[in-house]
């Protein structure tokens, strides 16, 4: 029976698991989404809504318990600087995890992870020049 048993241990050592963790939870809020197995993904999911929670206190002591956890310093700025305030009006899921299919070499199942904030604006260059950009290119 399963009683009390909270995390599952991802075959790894108590360490190594929260190392594990650790940095993808770093690469999670660094990058916006990642892909990994679906268990692993379940745990992240934990790891990080937790750290968005705690974030959203925006103390001191916050921010050193965060800091435990997020290594890199650029990230944990931009936690607490851009992430955090785009999750005001939410209390929990702060992030999404979608199956995405079955890895190729040993048939694991893959999902990704997302952070549920608001997509960066990427401006696209213009690759055709109109005509009249054109006529001013050759003079």
């Amino acid at each position: 029976m399963r009683h009390q048993v909270k995390i599952k241990k991802l075959s790894r050592t108590k360490s190594h698991r929260e190392a594990m963790l650790a940095n993808m939870a770093t690469s999670l809020l660094d990058k916006r989404m990642i892909e990994t197995t679906d268990t692993k993904a379940k745990e992240l999911r934990k790891v990080v809504d937790r750290l968005i929670s705690t974030a959203k206190n925006d103390t001191v002591a916050a921010r050193r318990k965060v800091a435990r956890t997020i290594r890199d310093r650029k990230v944990l700025k931009k936690l607490f600087d851009e992430i955090v305030p785009q999750f005001d009006k939410r209390d929990s899921g702060f992030t999404r995890v979608i199956k995405v299919g079955y890895r190729r070499g040993d048939s694991a199942v893959m999902s990704v992870v997302e952070l549920l904030t608001k997509r960066p604006k990427v401006e696209k260059e213009k690759g055709k020049k109109g005509k009249k950009e054109k006529s001013a290119a050759k003079k």
